[in-house]
């Protein structure tokens, strides 16, 4: 039996020891996870089902799975020994899928799903790619039926009857998800089921999956929230992105979460609110890495290497005089973290700062915010008024979320895997 190229069937994997980097058998494969998803796309593979200690049977996310080949799996990252429990709109090949009858359409019999193939996409993605069927129907002793392999959209939907689980056993899964990963879930999850789950998590996770989500659909889940959880969902966001977020508002629930959200995390969205969405005042977030004159290389490397701040947002360190919350006092200019890199940890920034950096106007339009990243190869910029105070920075990401098509996140959770 044999599928294209690329794929790998299930059975195969049944037994497979998984193994960790250091070489280490951390259990066997007994089963795979797979995620309905609307057609056209193929079924999501979205686990393995891992037997630990004897019988105890844990789920590993796929996305940790770094190669599989005739003999092993190959994970990295921890195991988390919590016992497998299955979601909604999910099945286990093997047990649920295996040997189920189906009736392809224009065919006079049935047949039986004898195996099912995966294989990884270019977005590292794994999805459903084929199917072997074996014909149904009487058969002499000892003979086999025909098999053959078909492509997943040849077989009827088999995705029937997925048991219902509780908000609670959503989140012992969510935690162990990045936030992309995150926002996918939410964004394929049954509407009734999401908007308990949203309303569970944790302000800070909910915070950076909605980040993730197309702007829509993050308005849409806000709304499910009172105001005051949605103003502290808000106060765990960046500025940029929350005001984003608020201007998908109706106006009036918009200046309610204003009212209820922490003077300060309000005043920095009030403060984009003012500029136009597609302008570099607009893009730009608030808070980026502001030191005096007098801070040294060590001051500005203990600065970017906060957990909060974002590896674009850390290219760059600005010495602006007092004070030193945007808008600031007079800027005099921008240093790179290489440079600060290479440099005695006692030497003052202020001496290091690139004459080529030249800021950008808070009124700068996306397109001259774009040819700006594109001439100067840069991935953080610094906007400056007119009075030669910084206002804030432009990352590259927050160029791209507005110069790629409207809803490109939620094309992107749609498409994935469909690149191929």
């Amino acid at each position: 039996m044999k599928g294209s190229s690329s794929s790998i069937f299930v059975s195969r994997l049944k037994g497979l020891p998984m193994l960790d980097a250091n070489g280490e058998q951390v259990g066997k494969v007994r089963d795979v996870v797979i995620q309905n998803r609307t057609q056209p796309r193929p079924p999501r593979v979205k686990g393995l089902v891992v037997e630990i200690f004897g019988m105890r049977r844990i789920f590993f996310p796929m996305e940790r799975v770094h190669s599989i080949d005739a003999n092993q799996v190959i994970i990295s990252g921890l195991v988390n020994t919590r016992r497998f429990e299955q979601w909604e709109r999910e099945k286990l090949v093997i047990a649920d899928i295996f040997d189920r009858e189906v009736r392809r359409p224009g065919e006079d019999g049935s047949s039986t799903i004898f195996d099912v193939a995966i294989k990884k996409t270019r977005s590292h993605d794994w999805e459903l790619s084929e199917v072997a069927l074996r014909e149904a129907g009487p058969r002499r002793p000892f003979q086999r039926g025909h098999v053959t392999i078909v492509d997943w959209s040849e077989v009827p939907d088999f995705f029937v009857g997925a048991p219902a689980h509780s908000a609670e056993e959503y989140l012992m899964r969510l935690t162990e998800l990045k936030p992309a990963d995150v926002a996918r879930e939410l964004h394929d999850m049954d509407p009734s089921r999401r908007a308990d789950v949203v309303k569970a998590m944790d302000d800070q996770q909910l915070a950076e999956a909605l980040e993730e989500l197309p702007e829509a659909e993050q308005a849409e889940l806000i709304s499910l929230l009172g105001t005051k959880r949605a103003a502290d969902v808000l106060e765990e966001m960046d500025p940029d992105d929350a005001a984003d977020l608020i201007a998908e508002l109706d106006d009036a629930l918009a200046e309610d979460i204003l009212e209820k959200m922490a003077p300060e995390d309000a005043a920095d969205v009030r403060s984009l609110l003012v500029y136009d969405a597609e302008t570099a005042g607009g893009l730009m977030n608030p808070e980026p890495v502001v030191l005096g004159s007098d801070a040294t290389v060590a001051d500005a490397l203990a600065s970017v290497r906060r957990e909060e701040i974002t590896p674009a947002m850390a290219a760059l360190v600005f010495v602006c005089r007092s004070p030193l919350d945007t808008p600031t006092g007079r800027y005099l200019g921008a240093v790179h973290i290489q440079r600060l890199l290479r440099e005695p940890p006692s030497l003052l920034v202020a001496g290091m700062i690139d004459p080529n950096v030249s800021p950008l106007s808070p009124d700068s339009d996306i397109a001259q915010v774009s040819r700006y990243f594109a001439t100067y190869d840069m991935v953080c910029a610094p906007v400056v008024d007119g009075q030669n105070r910084l206002l804030g920075a432009v990352t590259v990401d927050d160029v791209l979320d507005h110069i790629l098509p409207d809803d490109w996140r939620g094309q992107q959770l749609d498409e994935e895997g469909d690149d191929e």
